[in-house]
């Protein structure tokens, strides 16, 4: 919705409408993907990382969706909650329908987030919905609302981040689930306060991880539909292109920042590829 606001003060409405369609479009088609290998495969974002990143090497991008899905614990995203999509697609019915099923929800939900921060603009000069809401008198309505979303991200959050700590640290899943809202909680005073600074770091590291994950999948699948594959320790590649891309998305002021990092890191996993090949 900060995004919505900041669109609706700066664009006429055919900018508006172009720019949520264009942002629905990059984010489909990423979380699309990403569904399609996690309903396919039946593995979590994690189990995923370890096949393409290595065994160690999946710590890395278990860190990162961790850390910002404790973040979205105290202030949300569609760009970490994309990437953690095969967490939850891996339950579809098959492929097309975790595809689907993926880029409906987020094309849908990532156009009404932006829609609602510019209505919220316009009327109240905000981002906030739920003062929308208050000022047409409809506060129990609003209530209601505001609870909703806040449940239904938040535990999908949470599972997201407790499957990451487990993959790191050799847990169970339920005490870092615990362990994640409690740092999520602490955290969202900060985060409040940092919201713009937050959002940049998710949309500059993230996207690389789900990339590198596709590439994987579509360039490997013989080790995605096996139960017992043969892990590497570390896949140096993926995540040098997981670094790289996050600095050059940062750092590169051209073009759009999260499909930037996405390039950079398609290229280095790709040359991986093409090296080992010819081991």
């Amino acid at each position: 919705m900060w995004v919505g606001q900041q669109l609706a003060d700066g664009l006429d409405f055919w900018g508006f409408l172009g720019s949520l369609i264009l942002g629905g479009i990059i984010l489909g088609i990423y979380t699309g993907l990403l569904g399609y290998v996690g309903a396919k495969t039946g593995l979590s974002l994690d189990l995923l990382s370890q096949r393409a990143f290595g065994e160690k090497g999946s710590y890395l991008p278990s860190a990162m969706t961790s850390f910002t899905q404790i973040g979205w614990f105290g202030v949300g995203s569609f760009v970490s909650g994309g990437t953690a999509t095969p967490n939850f697609a891996r339950f579809a019915k098959n492929g097309k329908a975790g595809a689907i099923t993926t880029v409906v929800a987020f094309f849908i939900g990532n156009s009404l987030m932006f829609f609602f921060g510019a209505v919220s603009s316009i009327f109240v000069g905000g981002n906030d919905i739920f003062e929308v809401m208050v000022r047409l008198n409809l506060f129990y309505l609003a209530v209601l609302v505001l609870g909703l979303n806040i449940w239904t991200t938040n535990d999908n959050a949470l599972y997201t981040a407790g499957l990451g700590l487990a993959n790191i640290f050799h847990q169970r899943k339920k005490p870092m689930v615990l362990l994640s809202g409690i740092i999520g909680t602490v955290a969202s005073v900060w985060l409040y306060y940092n919201f713009c600074g937050w959002l940049n770091i998710l949309n500059c590291t993230l996207p690389p991880v789900g990339t590198i994950l596709v590439l994987a999948y579509f360039m490997n699948k013989e080790d995605f539909e096996t139960d017992q594959p043969k892990l590497k320790t570390v896949d140096w590649f993926a995540v040098a292109g997981v670094i790289l891309g996050a600095i050059v998305a940062n750092l590169l002021h051209w073009g759009i920042a999260s499909i930037n990092g996405m390039a950079v890191a398609a290229v280095c996993y790709c040359v991986g590829q093409a090296v080992n090949k010819r081991k």
